[in-house]
């Protein structure tokens, strides 16, 4: 009985020593990982050091965020996309149109300047377009609708200042005063101003550069006068040629 004691007791001991190894070497395990990672935060905590003392004390490319585009969603956000003016397109086509129209004007007064002409031509921006008027005795003789000879030159020069890209519409205009015409060729002053916008417009179509496809042209007899017919004076300013250069926002409405 004795003998199975002593050996029931060596067996019963004898698990310490595998525990005490395995605690040993877990131990070791976690002395080793300790240091690892030690080590790292060293290294790691000495190359931030080194970039922050490359960029002369600034923050650190380690220290800095990635860049990250920022939406404003917000409902301001959105109208602030529409042109800055507020204006839509529509009106910003017709402000380049009528900028356009006066810089027309601009060519067509520095003309009249240089060859005197300012007592017989004029130039007016009107609500249908920029309005150029030819006065009485520049074109024609009284009663008559032939161009006169002298007046052939001013004519070729105004062709030239009416060329543009695109082509724009151009509308001739006859004007008389309320005097009776009285003859054979012209019965009334209705063909008289008809028949002078129809040959100066001819005569304009001479230049190649213009397309006829954008012409036309109107008789309007005594009933536009722009004066009143009761003095010579005014008679004289109602005998006219008007050529109107329209804005192309006028084509489309048309």
């Amino acid at each position: 009985m004795k003998r199975k004691k002593k050996h029931e007791e060596h067996v019963d001991e004898a698990w310490l020593l595998p525990y005490a190894d395995i605690l040993t070497l877990l131990l070791a395990l976690f002395i080793v990982l300790f240091a690892s990672s030690q080590v790292d935060a060293e290294k790691f905590n000495a190359i931030a050091e080194s970039f922050n003392s490359e960029l002369q004390g600034g923050t650190g490319i380690l220290d800095e965020q990635a860049p990250v585009e920022s939406f404003d969603t917000s409902p301001t956000a959105e109208l602030s996309e529409d042109p800055p003016s507020g204006e839509s397109p529509e009106e910003i086509l017709a402000a380049k149109d009528q900028r356009e129209l006066q810089d027309f004007q601009t060519k067509i007064e520095a003309y009249i300047d240089e060859k005197g002409l300012a007592s017989r031509l004029n130039t007016e921006m009107t609500t249908k377009g920029l309005m150029i008027t030819i006065k009485e005795g520049v074109l024609f003789e009284s009663g008559s609708a032939d161009i006169i000879g002298g007046s052939q030159t001013i004519a070729a020069e105004i062709s030239n200042l009416l060329v543009s890209d695109p082509a724009r519409m151009i509308f001739i205009e006859g004007h008389t005063d309320n005097i009776p015409t009285g003859t054979t060729e012209f019965p009334s002053n209705w063909e008289l101003s008809s028949a002078r916008a129809i040959n100066f417009m001819k005569l304009l179509l001479e230049n190649e550069d213009l397309e006829p496809q954008k012409f036309s042209a109107s008789g309007y007899s005594e009933y536009h006068p722009i004066a009143a017919n009761d003095t010579p004076e005014g008679r004289a300013e109602n005998r006219r040629v008007e050529v109107l250069i329209s804005p192309y926002e006028k084509e489309t409405d048309d």
